[in-house]
């Protein structure tokens, strides 16, 4: 609260809510939502919890976008930032490095998918996307092959909201309003697997709707500098989880075709699938790979892209010739984010966190498919890892979705606000994607206050 002098003279108080609104324009919202639900001014947080100014606590089941790996105010993370802040904050990365930068990428080199060898650092996810971008366009002009100038992508995509991430997006909601601004990529059509036009389930079909990627690979390869999907679970699709198939059957097609496949795995990386990165699971290697969120744990903003040795080397030349990637970001290889990325690594090495996490998620997918699955209005649910999901249609049986107008998912986030959950919404799929250390009894009050949201919203 803060007390000011109106125009009459008179002292008034004003909310921290209010002074928030009268100045900030917040991300991903429709600011007029705010009139019947004011912004959640937090005071302190510890683990998955939550606590706003007004004492009241939120159990922050979705990482905060994800990015939170090991919950707030890790004391290891913490302090690892703590001792780097009175060494060195911050040095231009050009010509210059540090040691918390090259012990970091040589953490990432023991980790990352076999044949990627090279670090890029940006300072968020869309650009450590635009930065792949550019890579694999100048890799081919610079190796003989300056036609390949267009990329594919997935439809229902998402890899960020730069004009480049948009461009090689599928999302509407995101692209659609300046697609005069975008280049021109060509869309697949993606595995849809709650609604597959195949009849097949996502278990046991030999991914039939691959035939879409090689009649666009038959049509355009030779024009296209690479592919770009998220491995394995296309996010704000609505958690749409495809299987390792088809990432193996796209990289034999990029193989046979010369186009690169770029993995974005800064939603699904480090530890987020169960694996370490997704791709592993799928055994497979990227030509390009960004990672981001968890990479920080959620502390501080970095990104970095990956890539082999062969694109690396296309770049490496004489200035004169002119095959530098001139690329920069003022606070790439931020010493303050590579400390906090180094306590990530240690805390995997020195901690039972896959192994702990496994456990977890074979245990929740059983409590939701138990007790959210029966609601007739819950269609399926979905997992990898310990994310999991559950979408909201009108009708069960055919699958048919909710008049969007309606915004029953957001909805049913609303409610879960009111019983301290933060469960966000994705259209009308909800979704856990909690700290990877979270415990069963914190993932069972998630799962008490979602049901709850969820029977106010959609009484069964």
């Amino acid at each position: 609260m803060e007390e000011k002098i109106n125009g009459t003279g008179k002292k008034q108080v004003e909310s921290l809510e209010a002074r928030d609104l009268a100045h900030i324009w917040h991300p991903a919202a429709q600011m007029k939502d705010y009139e019947a639900l004011p912004p959640i001014v937090v005071d302190h947080a510890k683990g998955v919890w939550l606590y706003d100014i007004h004492g009241k606590e939120y159990l922050d089941v979705i990482s905060s976008w994800w990015c939170n790996l090991f919950g707030h105010c890790n004391p290891i993370v913490s302090d690892a930032i703590k001792a780097q802040v009175d060494k060195l904050e911050h040095v231009i990365f050009a010509n210059f490095s540090h040691e918390p930068a090259i012990l970091l990428a040589e953490a990432l080199a023991a980790i990352v998918p076999q044949g990627l060898t090279k670090f890029h650092f940006n300072d968020n996810g869309s650009a450590a996307v635009e930065a792949a971008l550019k890579m694999a366009f100048q890799y081919h002009i610079q190796t003989g092959a300056p036609q390949r100038k267009k990329f594919m992508c997935l439809s229902e995509g998402y890899h960020g909201e730069t004009i480049g991430a948009l461009s090689v997006g599928s999302m509407d909601l995101y692209a659609k309003m300046y697609r005069p601004m975008l280049m021109e990529s060509i869309h697949i059509e993606a595995p849809d697997c709650f609604r597959c036009p195949y009849g097949k389930c996502r278990d046991c079909c030999a991914c039939e709707c691959f035939e879409h990627a090689e009649k666009a690979f038959a049509d355009h390869a030779k024009e296209t500098a690479a592919i770009i999907v998220e491995p394995l679970l296309q996010g704000s699709a609505g958690m749409r989880v495809y299987p390792t198939l088809y990432l193996q059957k796209l990289r034999k097609l990029c193989d046979e075709t010369g186009v690169l496949l770029i993995a974005d795995e800064i939603a699904t990386g480090f530890g987020r699938t169960g694996a370490m990165f997704a791709c592993g699971l799928a055994e497979i290697s990227p030509d390009l790979m960004t990672v981001s969120k968890g990479l920080t744990a959620g502390y501080l903003p970095m990104s970095v892209t990956c890539a082999t040795d062969a694109i690396y080397e296309a770049f490496y030349a004489d200035w004169s010739e002119g095959k530098a990637f001139v690329h920069s970001h003022t606070f790439a290889g931020n010493p303050l984010a590579c400390a906090a990325a180094l306590a990530v690594q240690r805390i995997f090495r020195t901690q039972p966190i896959l192994p702990n996490a496994a456990v977890n998620a074979k245990w929740l997918t059983k409590r939701m498919t138990d007790e959210l699955l029966p609601h007739p209005n819950v269609g399926e649910i979905r997992h990898i890892g310990l994310i999991h999901a559950f979408e909201l249609v009108a009708d069960k049986k055919t699958k048919e979705p909710f008049d969007a107008k309606k915004r029953v998912g957001y909805e049913v986030y609303r409610r879960a606000l009111a019983h301290g959950l933060l469960l966000r919404n994705v259209g009308d799929v909800l979704y856990f994607n909690p700290p990877l250390n979270i415990t069963q009894m914190e993932l069972d009050t998630a799962l008490t206050r979602a049901k709850a949201a969820l029977l106010e919203v959609l009484p069964a």
